[in-house]
């Protein structure tokens, strides 16, 4: 896993729950880089898990909130970090299309070794988008906070639904539905 995701989780968990926490779970999780990561290393995705972990068992928060609610910080920081990926005039919708299309590749022109989602758009209406997410890493509960936080950053009021559809969690499916939001 790239290591943005781990500073921006390290920098997350301070913002949110305190310096002290951060530092207890980078001590508790007993990493093998031990807890020091670069934007642009790779580090073993087991290691995002016991920080996961740890952080569950100090605040008692279910892991699948605090996946959701780190997406939900970190797709702020992506508009922070390369606001070229995310222009007001594709709408929410037009940034979803372009997600895997573009921002996919481009991230694998910078991060060859990056091991990215796959997002697919099933259907798609004016007012409606049915999008498969597909990943070994099960990380459906941090990609629905990323889109939530897409919808609020577009403007776009919407109900988003999630099913999983491969029991160990690698396929998810998002009902967007402007609708009913």
């Amino acid at each position: 896993m790239k290591g943005i995701v781990f500073t921006e989780f390290i920098e997350f968990v301070e913002d949110k729950f305190g310096f002290e926490i951060s530092n207890d779970i980078i001590i508790e999780s007993q990493l093998k880089s031990g807890g020091v990561y670069t934007a642009v290393g790779t580090y073993d995705f087991q290691e995002m898990l016991s920080l996961l972990m740890s952080l569950h068992a100090k605040t008692k928060i279910p892991i699948p909130d605090l996946l959701e609610v780190f997406g939900k910080h970190l797709f702020y920081r992506f508009v922070d970090l390369y606001p070229d990926f995310v222009h007001k005039s594709l709408g929410l919708f037009g940034f979803i299309e372009k997600i895997d299309d573009y921002i996919h590749v481009e991230v694998k022109k910078l991060y060859p070794d990056a091991e990215l989602p796959k997002l697919t758009v099933k259907a798609k209406t004016k007012d409606a988008m049915v999008v498969l997410y597909k990943s070994e890493r099960k990380l459906g509960n941090f990609a629905l906070g990323l889109l939530k936080s897409a919808a609020e950053f577009f403007n776009e009021p919407l109900s988003i639904s999630m099913q999983t559809l491969e029991e160990d969690g690698s396929v998810v499916q998002f009902t967007l539905n402007r609708s009913d939001g």
